[in-house]
């Protein structure tokens, strides 16, 4: 074996990982220093344009731009698009206009703040992402952030890496989850414990089917610009977003997963989302999603959707929409049956009855530990069941608003009836209560004026028709609740 002057062999690697000797230490010295600059060279960074649509965010503007001036991975750019506006989101947001740098894991990134006032935008939020498009579609990746989403400090860093790793991938949504630190009074606490409940079953429902994700919510999502254009050849659009849906994230989401593409949930990006803290403001936004949603379900309701109810990404919403069908039957029948039951002294408690409650709980508590950032607040909410009861009689209320709307062909402005519900003003969000207490006073009434025989009779084929949905619920309640979430946290 040949060794050079110093007593050391010299060798060289290969391009196939195998080493060669190298007699001569000049060569050998070369060698290495070519390695290592080749170990240096720059790899490809993939250009990523934030556009951050605003109306009316002075609140919360400047917790949004801080948290993204704070991420491992800063967005080569952010636009705030400010429209319609009649606070001080302008004033606040042009704070932080100009070029930023920040000394990252990685190493020092700049990025540039840009703020654009368009005044009076009648497309409003839509009319704003469109704008925001226009000025980032050169990019590789378009990130969407609502002005009063906060992400951890590596959400743009891991929804990076998991489009950037896979073409097929469209897009993909952040976790979402809401921020309950800084609440006042105990229905605001109520409704946002109600909220982070129902994001992470939904987010848990998303990340066990393969992370597909049937709606890439604008909260926080990233979209491949690629996957975009090839939505406005197939749709005919002009702009990713249309002005005439509910629901422009869902309808996008649909659209993107037609050209072909995948649409994901991250596995480990996570945002805090605004959530509404009175009952009025929740039921603008939940009619102004049930209605969306119901509208692009709705055979040849779109022409753009050409009449595809059975989309995939809008097969889990019609399972969504007939499991909460379900629900409003069993609890309507439940109340009348048990109080007919009073009425006439047939009542008589079951041990038996205590199981579905059981299996609510269950499925509650493990909702509530599958959260990244779960509290004590959250397992109060699933172990005590009427909290999660009456939230669910609330979205009831929601859901069956919804339906009346479309069914009447209400021609009314979501986006509109949901900023006036924000500012505090509306009563549409008592309707349902109403119509809830009108049905049983009717059904009161009617029950009152039968004979004793027929209301014997109608408990006796009553009681085990729900007896047998009521099974059949729990069974599917216990199923889900002995999944395996396999290292997931919602």
């Amino acid at each position: 074996m040949d060794v050079n002057d110093t007593g050391t062999q010299q060798f060289a690697a290969t391009g196939d990982d195998q080493y060669v000797r190298l007699a001569d230490p000049d060569l050998a010295a070369y060698a290495d220093q070519y390695q290592g600059e080749v170990q240096e060279l720059p790899t490809y960074r993939p250009t990523v344009g934030c556009i951050i649509p605003a109306y009316n965010e002075a609140e919360t503007i400047a917790g949004v731009l801080d948290s993204l001036l704070q991420q491992t991975r800063l967005p080569d750019v952010i636009h705030v698009i400010i429209n319609n506006s009649s606070d001080d989101s302008v004033e606040i947001a042009s704070h932080y206009a100009g070029p930023h740098k920040r000394m990252t894991p990685t190493g020092e990134q700049e990025t540039a703040i840009y703020v654009h006032d368009i005044g009076k935008n009648p497309d409003k939020k839509v009319g704003a992402l469109n704008y925001g498009y226009s000025l980032v579609e050169t990019m590789d990746y378009l990130l969407g952030v609502d002005g009063d989403t906060t992400p951890e400090p590596d959400a743009v860093q891991h929804l990076v890496d998991e489009i950037s790793s896979d073409a097929r991938i469209g897009g993909i949504s952040a976790i979402y989850s809401i921020d309950d630190s800084a609440l006042d009074g105990w229905m605001s606490k109520f409704l946002i414990a109600g909220q982070r409940a129902q994001f992470s079953a939904f987010n848990m429902q998303n990340l066990l089917k393969g992370r597909n994700m049937a709606v890439l919510g604008g909260q926080f999502s990233i979209f491949s610009t690629q996957a975009l254009r090839d939505v406005l050849k197939d749709s005919h659009q002009r702009t990713p977003w249309v002005n005439d849906s509910e629901v422009e994230d869902s309808l996008l989401s649909l659209q993107i997963k037609s050209a072909g593409y995948l649409t994901k949930i991250s596995a480990r990006a996570r945002a805090h989302v605004g959530g509404m803290t009175t009952l009025r403001a929740l039921d603008a936004q939940q009619v102004k999603w049930n209605f969306g949603a119901i509208d692009l379900m709705w055979p040849g309701q779109r022409g753009d959707t050409r009449g595809q109810p059975f989309h995939p990404n809008l097969r889990l919403r019609w399972f969504e929409h007939m499991s909460m069908v379900l629900n409003i039957l069993t609890r309507t029948m439940f109340v009348l049956l048990l109080a007919g039951s009073l009425n006439i002294h047939a009542f008589v408690f079951s041990p038996w009855w205590l199981i579905p409650p059981a299996a609510a709980i269950w499925l509650n508590f493990r909702v509530a530990r599958s959260m990244e950032f779960v509290n004590r607040r959250d397992y109060l909410f699933a172990l005590l069941m009427v909290p999660a009861e009456s939230y669910m009689v609330i979205r009831m209320g929601h859901f069956i608003r919804a339906w009346l709307k479309f069914f009447s062909r209400q021609q009314t402005d979501n986006w509109a009836a949901q900023a006036k519900a924000e500012r505090g003003k509306g009563v549409a969000w008592l309707y349902p209560f109403v119509a809830f207490l009108f049905i049983f006073a009717v059904s009161a009434a009617i029950w009152l004026q039968l004979p004793i025989s027929l209301r014997s009779d109608i408990l006796a084929v009553g009681w085990p028709i729900l007896g047998v949905i009521t099974v059949l619920q729990t069974a599917w309640m216990i199923m889900k609740a002995m999944r395996r979430y396999r290292g997931f946290k919602a």
